[in-house]
């Protein structure tokens, strides 16, 4: 059933497990002065899809009742808000059912029966395929390589135990137009519930690609709640003073018509942040990997891409391009990835440097007995001392030490913990270990190996339990009936392609050397072991300098050390000319991934802000129109 008259409100109630758990419920409360149709909330990542299947594994042989394998504070958002959407007719779908998304539906189910409510709670299945992948394999029908590293699955030295393939939003539309009021499930992608909920409200066909575009780049802003309101947001600075300004940053809201048209606004009851071409600027470039943009549902065309201030906390999204979508769809297997431990120790004053070589000198000597057995002995020193320091605090620096073994046994506190600690007396001037020792014993890690399967391999499928017979209560979900092969890689250009020759030297005037951040905005992200990273500048003129400065070759002086892998890093660019964007893709910056990486930036977020601190030749007329 189409609604007609108004475009649908979509509120966006929480980015991860770790999100404030207030949203769902206040989104509903306000609803009589501040409406919204139906909220979505995203409650999933590759970590905690990696670990709730070792969860779910882990039940399997319980002899007691084992850790759930969905997310519990899903339903610490849910409980409060449940009245309230029953009173005004909320929808709600999302994607918190993780590894048992069946599971959820039946503790969901009976939270709604205790309060005495008449709500109707569909669940979706079908991103489970751990049994589509062995059964291709055995038969031969594909190397399933990994798209990071084009590795194939069999020559993996891991062993899956889980697969999970994001799912489209289509299953969400129709469990909505069953008459269902909340739609768990487990991997759809993050942008999926809108794309569903858009679907379903308008009444479109599959076939109209142009407005599933627009929904899922409208989903794609809000799927991390606060994000586009300014968290995470390199102008976080200016949202300091007014209103509740940043110590209480608001949720978002996408308005998306009938045709297709999308403004992103906010709550309309008191909370901090702000909507404005920037913040929606900085969640737009997080987390994609180029112009293509890619989803169950359809392929996003994103190189044509800007935005427009519509007024206070409200912006429209314009020049999105659709493609069908590609006949495969992403997935994630997990294996057991071994144990890992850390130990944490404090450097302060003078010699940062020199005292952490000899910390780890010293302490590589005393771990050799055990070290051929580890697969990872990371030493990091994490920051320096400041000049002059004005209190002891601001001339510490932490040094983390962490290793990763395949067996437990080989990390023991006597092969580890014991050896870093028995080297306090003979340390370097100051030597402080930190107090808290449980990182140093062993915690389970999970591989992640990213592949393709073909849509068609996937049994999407929709349940219903309150309908009165069992042929009713399931729906399949068809494949797309029209898709397209994309390339394997991305478009890319190396560097700027100008009609003239750009002379960073004299074109822009006199420069002063300081930090890219006084002029440029970034943001980055993690897609399992890549990291993309987007710049961007506030004036037509900056742009020009911006893509002329920020070449490949560039951005691989600015990763320096951080960049200097072997192989060479790949890193892949292309520009946002409607943004004033420039964006990259490095791939394999963070090693293996969320759940394994020895990095200390594991989800990739800090790639912006490093890169930010790097110093370059900045024109003095940009400077002059005030720092960010």
């Amino acid at each position: 059933m189409a609604f007609t008259g108004r475009p649908i409100r979509i509120a966006g109630a929480s980015g991860s497990a770790s999100d404030r758990r207030h949203a769902i419920a206040e989104f509903a409360h306000h609803h009589p002065t501040d409406p919204v149709d139906v909220i979505i909330a995203d409650f999933m990542s590759e970590f905690n899809m990696a670990t709730a299947a070792g969860k779910r594994e882990d039940q399997k042989g319980a002899a007691g009742p084992a850790a759930p394998a969905y997310d519990l504070s899903f339903l610490e958002a849910l409980n409060p808000a449940l009245e309230d959407l029953a009173k005004y007719g909320i929808k709600l779908a999302v994607n918190a059912g993780v590894a048992d998304t069946k599971g959820l539906h039946e503790v969901v189910t009976n939270m709604v029966k205790a309060k005495g409510l008449d709500l109707k709670v569909a669940w979706v299945s079908g991103d489970e395929v751990l049994p589509a992948i062995q059964k291709s394999l055995a038969a031969d029908q594909s190397e399933f390589r990994n798209i990071y590293t084009g590795e194939r699955l069999a020559d993996w030295s891991f062993e899956p135990i889980y697969a999970q393939c994001y799912l489209g939003g289509l299953g969400i539309a129709a469990a909505f137009a069953e008459g269902a009021d909340i739609v768990l499930c487990g991997r759809v992608s993050d942008a999926s519930p809108v794309i569903g909920a858009a679907y379903w409200y308008h009444g479109w066909r599959r076939d109209e690609l142009d407005k599933l575009a627009n929904a899922f780049v409208a989903g794609h802003l809000i799927e991390c709640s606060n994000y586009v309101c300014g968290g995470n947001f390199t102008g976080f600075k200016t949202l300091e003073h007014g209103g509740d300004g940043w110590a209480n940053i608001g949720y978002p809201i996408a308005e998306i018509s009938a045709e297709g048209d999308v403004v992103i606004t906010k709550q309309a009851h008191a909370t901090g942040g702000a909507v404005t071409v920037d913040t929606c600027t900085s969640q737009l470039l997080y987390e994609i990997q180029g112009p293509w943009y890619f989803n169950s549902d359809v392929t996003a065309v994103l190189d044509g891409i800007h935005f427009e201030q519509r007024g206070i906390n409200r912006v429209a999204v314009r020049g999105v391009h659709s493609g069908p979508p590609p006949p495969t769809t992403k997935v994630g297997i997990t294996a057991r990835g071994g144990f890992q431990v850390e130990a944490w120790w404090w450097l302060t004053g003078l010699d940062i440097e020199e005292k952490a070589r000899m910390l780890e000198a010293q302490t590589r000597r005393l771990l050799a007995p055990s070290a051929d057995r580890f697969t990872a002995l990371n030493f990091d020193l994490l920051g320096t001392s400041l000049s002059d320091p004005h209190n002891q605090n601001r001339a510490t620096v932490p040094l983390r030490i962490i290793a990763q073994a395949r067996r437990a046994e080989d990390l023991t506190p006597t092969k580890f913990l014991r050896p870093i600690t028995d080297n306090i007396m003979q340390g370097y001037p100051g030597a402080t270990i930190h107090l808290d020792l449980r990182q140093g014993f062993p915690r389970e890690i999970f591989e992640y190996y990213v592949t393709l399967l073909p849509q068609s391999a996937v049994q999407h499928r929709v349940h219903l339990p309150w309908k009165p017979t069992v042929d009713t209560q399931v729906l399949d979900i068809s494949p797309p009936p029209q898709c397209q092969t994309y390339p394997a890689r991305q478009p890319s250009q190396a560097s700027t392609c100008q009609t003239r020759p750009v002379d960073l030297v004299h074109d822009f005037g006199p420069t002063v050397r300081g930090p890219l951040g006084w002029i440029v905005h970034a943001r980055s992200g993690d897609k399992g072991s890549d990291a993309n990273c987007g710049f961007w500048v506030r004036h037509r003129d900056e742009f020009l300098w911006l893509r002329s400065l920020l070449s490949v070759e560039t951005a691989r002086q600015l990763l320096g050390e951080t960049g200097q892998t072997q192989p060479p890093l790949e890193i892949e660019r292309f520009e946002l000319a409607g943004l004033q964007g420039v964006h990259f893709l490095f791939r394999n910056l963070l090693d293996r991934g969320v759940g394994v990486t020895t990095t200390v930036d594991f989800l990739g977020k800090n790639v912006a802000e490093f890169l930010r601190a790097r110093h370059v030749d900045l024109p003095v007329r940009f400077l002059n129109r005030g720092k960010l």
